[in-house]
């Protein structure tokens, strides 16, 4: 009896460590999200420097104590322009998952709640949505609107829609079908009442962490399209834009690669990981 009594407290010990290192991740990775916040909000706090005027003779200076990120051709201070390009790459991430979860949502719901003919048009839309590569789409959308941040947020939000809408669909297949669905039709509730007051709160338990995922893609194809030239011009301190500016300089001056792209995949792993967090406390 002993022995036995033992078996679930040893397999208690060894998750515990397991659970306090998967919490350090999701702690870290709030942090680096708040810093990012931050930057975003308030730039100036952060760097007295002007991200757009350099100093010429300060050009491809290395990184140091007066330069975090050393400096451009131009003389500018790398540091300041990913700090200030932080609040491009994230308003136009959240656009562009508020453009995708609005449509996604609007398809969603009416495939997955009117269901029969309906579903079966909406879901073929689904469909052929999901079958294009999704950066491809967006590269399509942005060069029929034009080169602009708010063009590239839309386009990314358009290749989001497809994702956000077949979540939304299968939840709405599932509440609908709840007991105190059909228990608010036998108390008067006509569809748009269910559909609005019922169904629609209860299907996005799920969207959160969806959304959390898709603002990590939006920032990456965001950043790509400005990388394409699709995005704002220069001197724009899009965190894209800066790494196709320096491409040309890598070999001699990494800095002017390495500094914003570390910053995005900082970002976009620590939303993943705060994905991962809220998944597994639903």
């Amino acid at each position: 009896m002993v022995a036995l009594s033992t078996v679930p407290r040893a397999r208690a010990r060894l998750s515990l460590p397991a659970l306090t290192l998967r919490n350090a991740y999701t702690l870290v990775a709030a942090l680096i999200i708040l810093v990012v916040l931050a930057w975003a909000i308030v730039p100036g706090l952060f760097t007295s420097h002007s991200p757009y005027a350099g100093i010429t003779r300060e050009q491809f200076q290395a990184p140091s104590g007066a330069h975090l990120f050393g400096t451009d051709q131009f003389g500018r201070d790398v540091f300041a322009r990913v700090v200030y390009g932080t609040r491009s790459a994230v308003l136009t991430a959240l656009v562009a998952v508020g453009i995708g979860l609005f449509a996604g949502s609007l398809i969603g719901l009416v495939a997955g709640f009117f269901g029969r003919a309906v579903d079966a048009v909406l879901g073929r839309l689904i469909d052929v949505l999901l079958a294009i590569p999704a950066f491809l789409l967006a590269v399509i959308v942005v060069v029929s609107l034009g080169f602009a941040t708010v063009n590239a947020a839309i386009a990314v939000g358009a290749s989001s829609v497809a994702v956000f809408a077949r979540l939304i669909r299968s939840e709405a297949l599932r509440v609908k079908g709840l007991p105190f669905v059909e228990s608010a039709y036998l108390v008067g509730g006509n569809k748009l009442q269910v559909l609005f007051g019922h169904v629609l709160p209860n299907t996005y338990r799920s969207v959160l962490a969806l959304g959390v995922l898709q603002f990590g893609i939006a920032i990456i194809n965001i950043s790509a399209l400005a990388f394409l030239g699709y995005g704002s011009p220069p001197p724009a301190a899009d965190w894209g834009l800066q790494v196709a500016n320096g491409k040309d300089f890598l070999y001699r001056y990494p800095w002017l690669v390495y500094a914003p792209g570390i910053v995005m995949v900082l970002t976009v792993l620590a939303l993943n990981q705060l994905n991962k967090s809220i998944s597994k406390g639903r």
